[in-house]
């Protein structure tokens, strides 16, 4: 039986990410998440809160609640969470971040999204408007640099995963406002949900970071 590992930058279980990489995987495809923060207290996650301007990321703590950490936690913690899926015998890992991590975390053969989330943006608009749905405001100034390259205008609209269907059309309308050509929803805990409110609102094409890297590890693990 094939074996795909998804690391998560929060803690498992993740049933939401889980569910969506099974319903792509190849029939029979062992799913297994393990996440960075596995094991660690509130008080220790709490401790990890960015500070200043640090990198911040969004993401899910097993009971389902909302947290956010300074990335360099997550780079810390991320090389035990994809040695304990090497043990476990996973034929492909994948980073479920959108972030951008440094080269060589974790060793080879790990997939990160950003890395082939940016390569398609690049290949689907190699010039124009570039809209980002973001989970944070603090994220509206940070991620659209990671995406910057000359002839393309980045914008950002931050939206929480965990909104609810009035936030998350306003967040829709004031994307659309922006006119852009493409929408990449930059952050795993995103859903279908939100990108058919995205797609309805704006009418450009939308990529949905989780649905487009579970159709990869697919094609990997066939």
């Amino acid at each position: 039986m094939p074996r795909l590992g998804i690391v998560t930058v929060g803690q498992s279980p993740r049933a939401d990410i889980v569910a969506q990489f099974a319903a792509l995987a190849p029939a029979g495809t062992d799913v297994v998440l393990r996440g960075c923060l596995d094991g660690a207290s509130r008080d220790e996650v709490a401790a990890m809160a960015p500070a200043g301007d640090e990198d911040v990321l969004y993401t899910k703590l097993g009971d389902g609640s909302d947290t956010t950490i300074a990335k360099r936690h997550a780079i810390a913690r991320a090389p035990g969470a994809i040695g304990a899926l090497r043990a476990d015998g996973a034929d492909a890992i994948l980073f479920a971040c959108t972030g951008a991590f440094p080269d060589g975390l974790g060793g080879p053969g790990v997939v990160f999204p950003s890395r082939l989330l940016a390569g398609l943006a690049q290949a689907l608009l190699p010039a124009g408007r570039l809209g980002l749905l973001v989970p944070l405001p603090a994220q509206v100034a940070q991620l659209p640099r990671k995406w910057a390259r000359p002839g393309l205008d980045v914008i950002a609209v931050p939206l929480i995963p965990s909104a609810d269907k009035a936030a998350t059309d306003a967040a829709a309308r004031q994307m659309a406002s922006h006119r852009p050509d493409l929408v990449v929803m930059d952050c795993m805990s995103y859903t279908q949900v939100h990108k058919e409110a995205v797609r309805a609102a704006t009418g450009a094409p939308t990529l949905l970071a989780v649905s487009t890297m579970a159709r990869i590890a697919a094609e990997l693990m066939q």
